[in-house]
């Protein structure tokens, strides 16, 4: 296996499969990289961690809530809401500025370096189309030029450099392009339930705030 794929990869010319080679390593730490992020350091259990900030809210322990976001290490949500928790007897507009810096400051981490599987998957593939033509141009200069006895090994180097440059280059790419899918809809999804559950606290904590405020009227 391994000696079939070393002769595929010299008959496809060192100077197009060294640099897709280079790319598919750099395709793979990014993506090792943002899979650990984003499944282990960032990601949370969000329903059953605002389970347990509600009940403490409800309960007036504010500060065991924002001990249970530290708790919750480098997670986004836990965060975001502990912005929220740290205004939680502020206005409720202080309350809502504080939400919305705390998204604007974890948005760059969740996103950064997703979108260059992408690109990296794309330049993937121009290299190996560009081994491709000179592939080709090779072999039209081996048909029009060569001598009869050279012919057929010119023009077959010069088609495995073309076909193998191609295949290579899509090789790297195709699981560039699914890491890019797989990746960006986990980071969609972190920041989905960062909004959904940030305005719900939001209002909690704003409704919190007035039945404080009722109660001390009525005092």
């Amino acid at each position: 296996m391994f000696s079939a794929f070393g002769e595929f990869f010299i008959k496809g010319g060192l100077e197009f499969m060294v640099p897709i080679s280079l790319i598919g390593v750099a395709v793979l730490v990014v993506a090792i990289e943002r899979f650990y992020f984003l499944f282990v350091r960032f990601n949370i259990n969000a329903e059953t961690f605002m389970a347990q900030i509600y009940k403490q809210v409800m309960a007036n322990n504010i500060d065991r809530a924002i001990k249970l976001c530290n708790a919750a290490g480098k997670a986004m949500l836990p965060r975001v809401i502990k912005a929220g928790l740290t205004r939680a007897n502020k206005s409720d507009m202080e309350i809502a500025n504080a939400i919305e810096e705390s998204i604007l400051e974890v948005l760059p981490d969740l996103q950064k370096r997703t979108d260059s599987l992408n690109l990296l998957g794309q330049v993937a593939t121009y290299m190996g189309l560009l081994g491709t033509i000179f592939g080709m141009i090779g072999a039209f200069k081996a048909v029009g030029s060569a001598k009869a006895e050279e012919k057929a090994a010119l023009l077959a180097n010069n088609i495995s450099v073309a076909m193998n440059t191609t295949a290579f280059g899509l090789m790297v790419a195709i699981p560039s392009t699914l890491f890019y899918l797989f990746l960006s809809g986990m980071s969609k999804k972190i920041l989905a339930d960062i909004d959904q559950y940030s305005v719900k606290l939001e209002n909690l904590l704003t409704s919190r705030s007035k039945g404080a405020a009722v109660e001390k009227q009525q005092v």
